[in-house]
């Protein structure tokens, strides 16, 4: 069952799932097929397992009783380290509108979708002054490995390297004209 839930970041879809017995669900993994299958904005931002869904008396699915997604899911808490990580996760925790976003967290399992990962792009460029693309947010969606491709962007392009280059430039105007 998937229920639309309002987060501060703004709406987002939450799926309820039972998985047979004495079988463990990989939630990155479902989520994974549903992206292969579904468009962005239909899949869901988290999967919550349940032993069974709650029914009213009718026998329909009681929506009321279903539990409340928080933003703990997934892997257990270690803060972020490095510069790059605490800024990314202060970019993350604002746009996720969580209170705090660990190095192991999948922007995906808290919350994030598509819409919401472009604007956490542009914050990124903006103001760590790399040009991070949104494909890497989908196949980095770890805090650790997307602050990873981050640090490797900022050091492939240095301030002084960014300096030559508008220099080059303005010398290649100069011989155009």
């Amino acid at each position: 069952m998937v229920v639309a839930q309002e987060w501060p970041g703004g709406s987002r879809l939450v799926a309820y799932v039972v998985p047979q017995a004495d079988i463990e669900l990989d939630t990155s993994t479902l989520r994974e097929r549903l992206g292969q299958k579904l468009p962005d904005y239909m899949v869901p931002g988290v999967i919550v397992t349940l032993e069974a869904l709650p029914l009213t008396p009718n026998g329909k699915v009681d929506r009321k009783a279903l539990p409340e997604s928080g933003l703990d899911i997934g892997s257990q808490y270690e803060p972020p380290q490095g510069e790059v990580e605490e800024a990314l996760a202060m970019v993350w925790a604002e746009a996720l509108g969580a209170e705090r976003v660990g190095r192991h967290d999948n922007f995906f399992d808290h919350g994030g979708h598509s819409l919401l990962a472009v604007q956490m792009v542009a914050r990124v460029q903006a103001d760590m002054q790399v040009e991070l693309q949104l494909s890497e947010v989908f196949r980095k969606p770890l805090l650790r490995d997307l602050a990873e491709c981050i640090a490797t962007l900022s050091s492939g392009h240095s301030l002084d390297q960014s300096l030559s280059d508008i220099d080059s430039f303005i010398d290649s105007m100069d011989t155009v004209q």
